[in-house]
This record gives structure tokens, sequence and C-alpha cells, in this order.
């Protein structure tokens, strides 16, 4: 059961909805449908996108895993919220111009820390399983 995790998905799945929305009005009112054509906000959008579902997806899958595992519902918990306030931060930060490099490596630390501390907790309550072979 995943309960927790689904519920930052949905968050998560929201937020990625508002970034999509943003490089979709950029490029109408700019006339672009394919790239960017050196518009700097346009490829400023369309990376904060892109980062956004370049991390996003592998921090919920180990976080699910670990869920599944059985890992503490708070530790889950505080997976997801810094998973969301990190995508957040990272998200607000690098769509300032001038970008906001405070809000930006603030974001990418939280996430970097999702993304190791649920792959340790995968690696440790997997460890006395991963080698059953009968």
């Amino acid at each position: 059961m995943v309960g927790i995790t689904a519920v930052y998905a949905a968050l998560l799945a929201g937020l990625f909805l508002v970034l999509s929305r943003n490089v979709i009005l950029s490029r109408r009112r700019r006339h672009i449908a394919i790239g960017d054509e050196g518009d700097p906000e346009l490829l400023r959008r369309m990376r904060v996108q892109a980062n956004f579902a370049e991390y996003a997806p592998f921090a919920l899958l180990l976080m699910a895993l670990a869920e599944i595992q059985g890992l503490a519902p708070v530790l889950v918990h505080a997976l997801g919220l810094a998973l969301l306030a990190g995508r957040g931060l990272h998200a607000f930060g690098v769509s300032r111009t001038p970008e906001n490099f405070r809000f930006r490596a603030a974001g990418m630390r939280l996430t970097f820390g999702v993304l190791t501390l649920a792959a340790v907790a995968n690696l440790i309550l997997s460890a006395g399983r991963a080698f059953d072979l009968f």
C-alpha cells in the first residue's frame, strides 16, 4: 500500500501542471511550437519543467518502494514534505529573473536529500531479503 506516497504524487502532479501551463502560455505568447528559438524566458520555463520531470518521478518511486517495505509513516511523510518543498523552492528560484540562486540551491539540496535518504532506507529495508534465494 502506498497511500502516503500517493498524496505527495498528487500534490507534485499539481505543481507539474502549473509548470507545464507556464511553458504553454509562454509558447503561445511567442508563437513558438518547437524548441525555444533563443527566447531566454521560454528556455528558463522549459528547464524548470524539465528539471522537475527529471527528479520528481525517481524520488517518488524510491518513496513508494520504501513505503511498501514498511518505512515508518512519519518518515514517508518527512520525505514527501521535503520533496514537495524542494521541488517548489527550485521551481521558484529558477523561474525568477534574475535567478534566485538561494531558492534554487535549497530546492536541490532538499531533493538530493530525499533521493539519498530514500535510497538508503530502501537498501536497509531490503538488505535482509535481497539475497534470499529460496
